[in-house]
């Protein structure tokens, strides 16, 4: 068993997918994803990049979905999988924005968190790479 924060998303349902401005979130029912860079969406065989026609009603496809597994790794990043497809999270150094990756906030009730994990370039599962 994995000892990841990411676990936590496994059997949650997506409720809204929220675009702000240059980052993404996920909402779930007892946790938020944010990327702050523009996941790579996977449907069927279909492969959808940022700016792609399609990305942002594909991303909106997986609401009330189930997550049925997660991954963290280094050559794969960050993977949020469902029974449609997946959503990766794994940007090369000329993708970042910022000093973060990805972030995840799990809550315990409403406006109470019980658990964060935040990503950054160098650090964990990005921590062999490159990085400006």
């Amino acid at each position: 068993m994995s000892d990841s924060l990411l676990d936590a998303l496994v059997e949650e349902q997506l409720g809204s997918v929220v675009f702000v401005m240059d980052y993404l979130q996920l909402d779930f029912d007892a946790a938020r994803f944010t990327a702050y860079v523009w996941p790579m969406v996977t449907i069927g065989d279909a492969t959808i990049l940022f700016g792609d026609p399609g990305y942002r009603d594909a991303l909106c496809a997986f609401i009330t979905h189930e997550v049925t597994s997660v991954e963290e790794s280094p050559e794969a990043g960050i993977v949020i999988r469902f029974d449609l497809g997946e959503i990766v999270t794994n940007p090369a150094a000329t993708d970042l924005d910022g000093p973060e990756i990805a972030q995840l906030q799990v809550h315990e009730g409403p406006r109470r968190d019980a658990a964060w994990a935040v990503w950054r370039p160098g650090e964990d599962v990005f921590a062999g790479r490159d990085w400006p």
